[in-house]
């Protein structure tokens, strides 16, 4: 929490790199760190070379089988391809706050999944190996990108001529009320009308989320020379475990996710 380095390495304003990135242009980590100062990369994001940054070290990890490295650096890379699918972590205009779209962010990313969630097919199938890392980067940031106008556009012209009791909850004395993180907390009605509206967008990004996280866990994996990994845990705890595991595999296989379940505060 107290890393100052962790803040550019969640999102990517592309607008700020200009012409310098384009589909067919996909720098790598040293080549934006020879182009840019520290500084610069700060501001405006650095998302789509740690992800590349932390793949290299899970394969190395993976290489030296060093298990607590392998499950940190796992869970690590997954927030981060998490954030690469949220189309508003590579905008400037990552909040709606140059649109007047204040709380946008957290709307579309956390009160809604948790509305409708429930509801999605997140049965992604079997991981796939990955040939080109850097260009599999480049596919789900410009893939992202293409939705962050959309999803702005569309948050605009459903509010349109609402007031505010008809888009968020309102507390006794009138204001809108905030969650616990601050956010702005959309009504009920809005949520539906504006999660119909995105027409599966959310569902499919997080699909995406969960197949890619499992492409980078195995192209990791097999790029270190496929190493046995059984030794890393005793005999025992493995047939402890395989239990929870199967429920857990079963659960997923049906398309959703052990223990996800609405947030009523919502």
């Amino acid at each position: 929490l107290n890393d100052r380095a962790e803040y550019p390495r969640h999102f990517i304003d592309l607008e700020s790199y200009d012409n310098l990135l384009t589909d067919s242009l996909m720098p790598t980590n040293a080549e934006i760190r020879n182009r840019f100062d520290e500084k610069y990369l700060q501001q405006s994001g650095i998302l789509p070379w740690y992800i590349q940054e932390m793949t290299e070290k899970l394969t190395n990890a993976f290489r030296e089988k060093r298990k607590a490295e392998i499950l940190f650096l796992a869970a690590d890379l997954g927030h981060y391809i998490g954030d690469a699918h949220m189309p508003l972590h590579t905008a400037i205009n990552h909040n709606g706050q140059i649109t007047g779209q204040i709380g946008i962010h957290a709307f579309w990313e956390a009160q809604l999944p948790e509305l409708f969630g429930e509801t999605y097919n997140l049965n992604t199938g079997n991981a796939k190996y990955i040939d080109n890392i850097n260009k599999e980067i480049w596919k789900i940031i410009w893939t992202s990108h293409m939705l962050a106008d959309s999803l702005l556009a569309i948050d605009r012209r459903l509010k349109a001529g609402l007031d505010k009791s008809q888009v968020y909850l309102l507390d006794s004395s009138g204001n809108i009320k905030k969650n616990k993180f601050n956010d702005l907390v959309h009504s009920a009605e809005y949520s539906k009308k504006y999660h119909a509206a995105l027409n599966g967008m959310i569902e499919k990004q997080l699909r995406g989320a969960i197949a890619e996280t499992a492409n980078f866990w195995f192209t990791a994996w097999v790029n270190a020379g496929r190493p046995d990994l059984n030794e890393l845990d005793p005999e025992g705890l493995t047939d402890r475990n395989r239990k929870n595991y199967q429920r857990e595999r079963n659960i997923w296989k049906k398309g959703k996710v052990s223990g996800l379940k609405p947030d009523l505060e919502f």
